[in-house]
């Protein structure tokens, strides 16, 4: 469906030239140009986005998959996705729909309405943008946000982060939930891996979505070789600790070989343990492990008594020791969970 994009203004109007601001790339582009999203066109002085409604999937998930560790647990997350992204990162493991441009993909055209509605009919608690970088179709996520909370469904959003406080402003009021995958802490990193040039923009806007009440979770995908000094790690900590607070979850997320780095090897074990340690030492008390099924770090722990409150294999939860005020039942420490335990239904799927 062609419709006209937002968060964008003419640059020069004798050439029809247009600057969209929706993410820092702040694109300037000519009639005929695709932005480096791969998502939006100017096409004769009007930018449009070609990915309005057009999805690349649409499933049913844990919440735990986002992952959400302390939003509904064991709730049900309505997952679509389109193409594109904002970001070239190296290690993409969704490069197959993240890095094309929506005028050549095959997609399937739904409407808002039939979206809230499969979440209805799925029994889920949330609809999900994720899977590509869903900022890239944010005209269609503002339209299905909106609808979802008129029908008392939340809205989380799986995000690079990278997206200008402008086109956040409109859309924090709609976002209950985000995990920001924050790539590393360095520019370096940002500038080699991912094709842009700096981290800021990514750590002011999850600050922004945090005071601006949407709840925040972290990810980190370490990279041997890329993000895996301890110095890097601690650094990493310390900004969620300092400007999320201690009590922000925090993943980290083993790698293994995809995309233009599949000649790195997979991520070692100890490596994610240890920055789990380096986390915790810093003073965070929700830190995870992702990718290493069985891990102890997949487990929520109290942080005052170390009771294990909820325990998970993979996106499972297979013990909950809180009252129903997600209290430790060992000592009373109240566990910042947003929303209530859900006993997993298997999420299958019907759209």
């Amino acid at each position: 469906m062609k419709k006209e994009a937002l968060m964008w203004e003419v640059f020069k109007e004798e050439s029809k030239a247009v600057r969209c601001y929706l993410c820092p790339n702040y694109c300037v582009l000519k009639p005929g140009e695709v932005g480096k999203c791969g998502a939006r066109k100017n096409e004769d002085g009007k930018l449009y986005t070609l990915v309005y409604g057009a999805l690349s999937a649409m499933s049913t998930d844990p919440i735990e998959k986002k992952p959400l560790f302390h939003f509904w647990p064991g709730s049900g997350a309505y997952s679509i996705s389109s193409v594109g992204c904002n970001l070239h990162c190296k290690h993409c493991q969704n490069y197959h729909i993240s890095q094309v441009n929506g005028e050549h993909f095959q997609l399937r055209q739904v409407t808002a309405k039939e979206v809230v509605r499969a979440a209805k009919k799925n029994d889920c608690k949330s609809i999900a943008y994720t899977y590509n970088e869903p900022l890239t179709f944010y005209e269609f996520i503002i339209d299905c946000a909106k609808l979802a909370h008129q029908e008392g469904i939340l809205n989380v959003l799986v995000t690079n982060g990278y997206i200008t406080l402008r086109a956040l402003e409109p859309l924090a009021p709609l976002i209950d939930a985000a995990n920001v995958d924050i790539k590393a802490i360095t520019d370096k990193f940002y500038k080699e891996i991912c094709g842009v040039p700096r981290v800021k923009p990514i750590l002011d806007a999850t600050k922004y979505m945090k005071d601006h009440g949407v709840f925040i979770e972290c990810t980190n995908l370490i990279i041997p070789g890329y993000n895996d000094t301890p110095e890097e790690l601690h650094e990493l900590s310390k900004w969620v600790y300092n400007e999320l607070g201690p009590d922000t979850p925090l993943h980290f997320s083993r790698f293994h070989p995809m995309y233009e780095l599949n000649h790195v090897p997979s991520t070692p074990v100890s490596t994610i343990t240890q920055a789990r340690e380096i986390a915790l030492d810093v003073g965070l008390h929700y830190v995870y492990c992702g990718n290493i099924p069985g891990n102890e770090g997949e487990n929520t722990y109290c942080p005052n008594c170390g009771n294990k409150v909820i325990g998970r294999i993979g996106f499972s939860i297979n013990r909950w020791d809180m009252n129903d005020n997600n209290q430790c039942n060992n000592c009373g420490t109240s566990i910042p969970i947003i929303g209530k335990y859900t006993e997993s239904k298997g999420w299958g799927f019907r759209f």
